[in-house]
């Protein structure tokens, strides 16, 4: 028997906060309804709005960390590249300080997840330097 779901959720590409449901069939994003009882959008949605799952199952999408090595990409656990991470994190901020240090956020995350890599850019690490691609 097939399971199928709408989950009211927000569309994940810009700050304007549009409310739409999450087609979910066996378990599996097909696809996107505007949400027409939201107070922001609705029942409208932009072009990308109606296209915001295309990015989720694309065969290009990396589905796992990758490191360089020997200047080849290589498949790598979460710890490993993480830990990775951490270094050249702290490296850079003993050799020149918060300031040498930037972060981007994506339109493909929740606002929730851009709102902690601000926390972190701003309260951890001390840089001012943070931006994100729907600003522009």
């Amino acid at each position: 028997m097939m399971g199928y779901s709408n989950t009211l959720t927000i569309c994940p590409y810009c700050g304007t906060g549009c409310g739409l449901y999450l087609q979910v069939l066996d378990g599996r994003a097909v696809g996107v309804l505007p949400a027409k009882q939201h107070p922001i959008s609705e029942g409208m949605l932009c072009i990308k709005g109606w296209n915001c799952i295309s990015f989720v199952y694309h065969p290009d999408r990396l589905s796992q960390p990758l490191i360089r090595r020997a200047g080849q990409l290589e498949a790598a656990s979460w710890d490993e590249a993480l830990d990775r991470v951490v270094g050249k994190l702290n490296e850079v901020l003993q050799e020149s300080g918060p300031d040498a240090i930037g972060f981007l956020c994506s339109a493909k995350c929740t606002s929730e997840e851009n709102y902690l890599l601000q926390k972190l850019a701003r309260s951890v690490i001390g840089t001012p330097h943070i931006d994100h691609c729907a600003r522009l």
